[in-house]
């Protein structure tokens, strides 16, 4: 009788010795324009990161640990932004995520850098999923700072090398928005075309004041007189709208390529008269090659009634997700040392987080704005019956650019 005693106490040792999985949810504090001219895109975000999150909870992509994201708006303004990440700190988050706009994201990198420098042990991690300056992860980069987007000057070359190969483009207008992203965008497309094809003329480069520009009619009567062939903006949001509609309305010919045709506003501003005259270079196309995140732009149509088109917010929670498992810990430094080098899935393929300046090496696509056709085009934008056809699928390495970053670690 004393046998089967000695086993049940052992057993009863056992419980108490096996450490029980501590499940914690890992909150994200989403810092991005929730109202005025730019909510439409940061809604739309916002809610695909929550789509996402669901997922990712459900199938347990972190194992026991939960996400969370909780938006707060900073109103698409830079001082703004740095008093909502004061309040996110009161609010114990350690983890931030912000994309509209690269001013914001530079004063982030800032905020963070000297958060973390003077709070040891309450370290914050900001995972960027849209602000796409190269000084972010070039002059400007930081151990605390992961960009889930391809920055600006890997969609340039991705989309100068694919200009290049269209012998009538002759003349072309640039046009952006005046602020460091912008900026950026003019800068490379001339350096890359005269490298590229310096047969082709730039016959206009402008910087307008960004989101508060309401008739773009003056602009495109200048694009219309310089003769321009093909215009080259990096515009989003409700800047890219109205001066697509300004365009449409003035019948101008030439052809766009830009980085955000694709979000929201764009696709209804362009209408038909955008068919086979609008592309657009970007990580990913619902109407890609094996049609890769069908699931997701059903759910998202379904409870949104929305387009799902950033696929950042599937790369941040796949690669924190892993990141987390590989760390066995949520604390931000650990994790933020498992996110270097870290090779993850994404709706695009297998993307890389690089460890020299923690800018993500992905796949990118060239698209044609067409009529869906339910074969290679089935998922249109918007409910307007037109969608993205892929011309091209372009490999990490092709964009992929060099870095003049010099990072400082912990420790």
């Amino acid at each position: 009788m004393k046998f089967p005693l000695r086993a049940s106490l052992a057993a009863v040792a056992l419980t108490f010795v096996v450490p029980a999985v501590m499940a914690d949810t890992i909150k994200i504090a989403y810092i991005d324009p929730l109202s005025g001219a730019f909510a439409p895109v940061g809604q739309n975000i916002l809610n695909s990161y929550q789509l996402i999150v669901d997922k990712a909870n459900a199938e347990k992509w972190a194992g026991e640990h939960k996400f969370e994201v909780v938006g707060f708006d900073n109103k698409g303004s830079t001082q703004e932004s740095l008093n909502v990440l004061k309040t996110i700190i009161d609010k114990g988050f350690r983890y931030i995520t912000q994309g509209n706009g690269s001013g914001v994201g530079l004063a982030l990198i800032d905020a963070v850098n000297k958060h973390n420098e003077r709070n040891p042990g309450k370290e914050i991690v900001y995972l960027n999923h849209a602000a796409v300056d190269p000084d972010m992860t070039n002059s400007k980069c930081s151990f605390w700072h992961f960009r889930f987007d391809s920055n600006s000057d890997m969609k340039m070359e991705a989309l100068t090398t694919f200009m290049a190969a269209d012998k009538n483009i002759k003349k072309v207008y640039i046009i952006g928005q005046n602020y460091s992203f912008g900026q950026q965008v003019t800068r490379a497309a001339k350096e890359y075309l005269a490298r590229k094809r310096p047969d082709i003329q730039i016959v206009g480069d402008d910087l307008h004041p960004i989101g508060q520009v309401k008739d773009f009619s003056p602009y495109v009567a200048k694009i219309k007189a310089s003769g321009a062939d093909t215009i080259i903006t990096g515009n989003w949001g409700a800047d890219l709208a109205l001066l697509i509609k300004s365009a449409k309305d003035a019948d101008l010919k030439a052809n766009f390529y830009t980085y955000y045709a694709a979000t929201t506003g764009v696709p209804t501003a362009m209408g038909a008269a955008g068919i086979d005259h609008v592309k657009y270079v970007a990580y990913w196309n619902a109407n890609n090659e094996t049609f890769s995140g069908k699931d997701i732009v059903e759910s998202f149509k379904t409870k949104y009634k929305d387009d799902y088109y950033a696929i950042a917010t599937y790369s941040v929670i796949s690669a924190m997700s892993q990141a987390v498992k590989q760390a066995k810990t949520i604390d931000p430094v650990k994790v933020a040392f498992a996110l270097e080098g870290l090779n993850f899935k994404s709706l695009n393929g297998d993307d890389v987080m690089r460890k020299l300046d923690h800018q993500i090496q992905q796949p990118l696509y060239i698209a044609t704005w067409v009529k869906t056709n339910g074969k290679d085009v089935k998922f249109d934008q918007e409910n307007t019956g037109m969608g993205w056809k892929t011309n091209q699928k372009i490999d990490s390495f092709v964009a992929s650019q060099p870095s003049s970053c010099q990072m400082k670690r912990p420790g």
